[in-house]
């Protein structure tokens, strides 16, 4: 039966080509911004480490200027990055089951003796970066707790920059040169882009991961600056010796804490590191020393905003505004082949049988209008792909951002199913529902 109705509904579409156009162009249109904002919310707002981001939690004080806050549009956070001592005190607890402290280095150049040299940015970070993010390994891995201790001059490259100086191969154990400085390979990562970056936020939410990575203490020991980092205190800044021992914020920290137990203990570790602090003058603004999960430092560093909310919502409207329209335009549609219904109904149909033919209908409409949404939607996150590239860091973020994956497709079905409902379900009925006699009477 569901063939015959489909059969007829095609027939109907087709001997009015102008208005079956019109009515699939805005099911689509609907359905294209829908899921072009839903795609950029779910790709926004995902968490990317959504396995183990319960036990992950960033770890802030705050050591800012008593008279302001760090930043002024979210004054009840603390700055996202501590000072040098600070993270040195507490990398040395062992409550952590994983800990790292990072930074950035400004770009310099990698090189070995076969190719050309590259601009890499190395991040200096500990061992235990690797398996506290998960970072895959296509060959070799990190480096170990001794060349962590001793600033080993180890390295690991990420797949891109091992693609580009030793062609992909597998190059563990061959000698780069970094900043000047000769370094042993140790792991090359395997594909990891994780979008948002939200392991450091501090440059852009969703820019790609480093070139390189090295020990920490080497940058420090090496007097290796940052490439970003946030002063209050006019405090002389002449020495590298200076700025390890200023009031200026530029290591993150990490901790893996896998139970609350666990995050209580460290909770009290950081309440009483700060208040000692407090009574040499240190920390005179009130208590806020935080462990922040990754879904909520997400949502606290402005990756997950409000106005992308209010944008799906917006969306959805569009949506609804233009089903309105296509309930209109099928109900018309519908109303004026009341003459065959009445014949029809005359010869013995059912209205559910009325009714079942004239949904199939609607739901074709709706099924085109989602198939057509897919490639408006395609060709409009690769516009907006395009428009928001503004540099070579960022272009790869953007473009692991916004592409369609299972759940755009997914979420396209769901809206052509809610179209034919809603669209379908009422001129349907009132089909259904049309008295035969009175058309039959007119003939």
């Amino acid at each position: 039966m569901i063939r015959l109705y489909l059969r007829m509904a095609l027939k109907s579409l087709g001997q009015n080509p102008g208005l079956t156009a019109i009515m699939v162009a805005t099911v689509a249109l609907g359905i294209a911004a829908c899921v072009t904002v839903i795609t950029m919310f779910h790709a926004m707002s995902a968490d990317p480490i959504w396995w183990k981001s319960d036990r992950l939690y960033a770890v802030t004080l705050d050591s800012w200027d008593v008279n302001e806050p760090p930043d002024a549009a979210r004054p009840h956070l603390p700055p996202p990055r501590l000072t040098y001592r600070d993270a040195m005190h507490l990398l040395e607890s062992n409550i952590p089951e994983r800990k790292t402290v990072m930074y950035v280095a400004r770009t310099s150049i990698l090189s070995n003796a076969d190719r050309p040299p590259i601009a890499a940015e190395a991040r200096f970070t500990r061992g235990d970066f690797f398996p506290m993010f998960d970072v895959p390994f296509q060959y070799g891995g990190s480096w170990s707790v001794a060349d962590d201790t001793n600033a080993a001059p180890v390295i690991v490259l990420s797949k891109e920059v091992n693609e580009t100086l030793f062609g992909g191969d597998n190059s563990v154990g061959r000698i780069v040169r970094w900043n000047d400085r000769e370094f042993r390979i140790v792991g090359v990562l395997d594909t990891w882009e994780p979008q948002p970056k939200f392991y450091d936020l501090n440059r852009g939410h969703f820019e790609m991961p480093e070139g390189a990575y090295i020990p920490f203490r080497w940058g420090p020991q090496n007097k290796v600056t940052s490439a970003s980092g946030r002063c209050w205190k006019p405090e002389p800044l002449d020495s590298y010796e200076d700025i390890l021992g200023s009031e200026c914020t530029w290591q993150q920290m990490w901790v893996e804490l896998p139970d609350a137990a666990t995050r209580e203990r460290m909770q009290d570790l950081l309440d009483t590191y700060t208040t000692e602090q407090r009574k040499s003058g240190r920390f005179q603004r009130p208590q806020n020393n935080r462990l922040t999960n990754v879904p909520q430092w997400l949502i606290d560093q402005g990756v997950v905003q409000n106005d992308n909310r209010v944008l799906v919502g917006l969306a959805f409207a569009f949506l609804a505004v233009c089903l309105l329209n296509v309930v209109g335009l099928l109900l018309a549609k519908f109303l004026n082949a009341a003459k065959t219904i009445g014949i029809r109904r005359a010869l013995g149909a059912r209205k559910g049988q009325i009714f079942a033919q004239y949904f199939v209908e609607a739901a074709v409409v709706s099924t085109l209008g989602a198939a057509l949404g897919l490639a408006l939607g395609a060709l409009s996150l690769k516009g907006l792909s395009i428009m928001y590239t503004v540099d070579e860091a960022t272009r790869g973020g953007y473009r692991e951002l916004l592409h369609f994956d299972v759940s755009s497709v997914v979420v396209a079905i769901a809206l052509a199913a809610v179209a034919t409902v809603v669209g379908g379900f009422y001129p349907a009925w009132r089909a259904a529902r049309l008295p035969p006699a009175v058309y039959l009477k007119s003939q």
